[in-house]
């Protein structure tokens, strides 16, 4: 790692203690060179897209360095599983890459991952979790969502309405040269036919290749090579073999019934201690409410807990009884198939 002047560093939105009260420690890393984009700029035609002369300039004025982040201790994954209790795998592999370099000046280095589990089960909420633990900068993209195969690693500036891709966006664009990316429902990415929406992380996902990432509309290399790489998905089918070879592949479980009703108790601490009117309603759910909750998916859960205060108030009760959950969402979805 390129580090200079490594320090604990806190506040400025910038690192800073975790959740935890856990001080990250940051140093900085060199994530492009300002001369080649100095010389990319120089080299623009005149009638070169504006956008492009406008991304080059905005680097430079940046400066190429960005943070460089690992926890100063073991991040508190036990309260991690207190609040997540079907990811205790993920955490156990966490766990032992960290303990290489908490105490030695290595960079933080984690296996990318991929989360795989039904709909809902709290894949992408571990995800920001884990970069609010680690005390770095966070990603995400929806691969779902998208058709344009060119989201991850741009377009060509010659092509109308080009831009850069998601991931020259968050490290050039962000505070941080190593954030947690999220690749959401990576087994959804659709194709246009003419691009591959995967074909990006074929590279970015090796730490030799990562080092000169190219973005399609920049054309400036950029390292990548730190970045925490966390997928999800529901069908491992769907992805290619080389893909899956790059990545620790985790099978995580719908939580089980003593779970479920902690990570309920959980959202409902949540929601209760966000609003005002939260107040008038008690610390904790009576046992009923839970046993009606703990086979729904997570995801559900809010919004079932959601209904079930706007009904609470609307019967003049001060407290949420089984009855004001939602029948429809009472229990766990099957898993959909593709």
């Amino acid at each position: 790692m390129s580090n200079a002047n490594e320090s604990a560093a806190t506040g400025g939105g910038r690192p800073s203690a975790g959740v935890t009260g856990r001080i990250a420690i940051a140093g900085f890393k060199q994530v492009y060179s300002t001369g080649r984009v100095e010389a990319a700029l120089d080299e623009l035609p005149a009638g070169a897209s504006d956008s492009l002369r406008a991304t080059y300039e905005k680097m430079l004025r940046s400066g190429g360095d960005r943070f460089s982040v690992k926890p100063g201790a073991m991040p508190d994954f036990d309260a991690l599983e207190q609040e997540l209790p079907n990811f205790g795998e993920v955490l156990d592999d966490l766990r032992k890459q960290l303990a290489l370099c908490l105490e030695t000046e290595d960079p933080l280095e984690l296996t990318p991952m991929l989360l795989l589990g039904e709909p809902g089960i709290g894949k992408t909420h571990f995800a920001r979790r884990l970069s609010q633990l680690l005390g770095t900068g966070y990603g995400f993209v929806s691969m779902s969502s998208l058709t344009a195969g060119w989201i991850l690693s741009g377009a060509s500036s010659q092509w109308k309405n080009a831009r850069c891709g998601k991931v020259f966006d968050t490290v050039v664009h962000g505070d941080y040269a190593n954030p947690v990316l999220v690749i959401d429902e990576l087994d959804k990415a659709a194709t246009d036919g003419q691009y591959d929406p995967l074909g990006a992380l074929y590279g970015l996902l090796e730490q030799d290749t990562a080092r000169e990432f190219v973005d399609e509309f920049a054309e400036v290399p950029i390292d990548c090579s730190d970045l925490v790489w966390v997928a999800t998905a529901n069908d491992a089918s769907r992805i290619p073999d080389p893909i899956l070879n790059r990545m620790n592949v985790y099978e995580v479980p719908a939580p089980d019934a003593a779970g479920a009703r902690r990570i309920a108790q959980r959202l409902y601490r949540e929601i209760r201690d966000s609003h005002a009117w939260g107040a008038r309603f008690p610390e904790q759910l009576e046992a009923p409410v839970l046993d009606r909750l703990s086979p729904i998916a997570p995801r559900e859960m809010r919004r079932a807990l959601m209904g079930a205060f706007g009904n609470a108030k609307l019967a003049g009760r001060a407290e949420i009884v089984a009855a004001d959950l939602p029948a429809d969402r009472s229990a766990r979805r099957p898993r959909i198939g593709f």
